[in-house]
């Protein structure tokens, strides 16, 4: 994981390298907006998607496997945010 670019107090870009279940290299990106006296976080990841992996996203879920991850993250983010 590399931070690759940095706007405070709206935006953070990440290049996230994977090994498994399938070597990846994605950028991920948070994005922070005001909503009130609250924050609205978007986090959001695009990357290459070369042919073999078109064809397993026919057969899996990606949201689905990675999606609970992305949960979690939020959460964790959430609550160190509120502390």
């Amino acid at each position: 994981m590399e931070i690759t670019e940095s706007a405070a107090p709206s935006r953070l870009a990440i290049r996230l390298s994977f090994v498994k279940p399938f070597e990846a290299r994605n950028n991920v990106e948070f994005s922070l907006a005001p909503r009130g006296a609250a924050t609205q976080v978007t986090w959001t990841m695009h990357g290459p998607v070369p042919y073999i992996s078109k064809i397993i996203h026919m057969f899996v879920d990606i949201d689905r496997m990675v999606g609970g991850d992305f949960e979690a993250g939020l959460a964790s983010l959430k609550a160190i945010a509120e502390k």
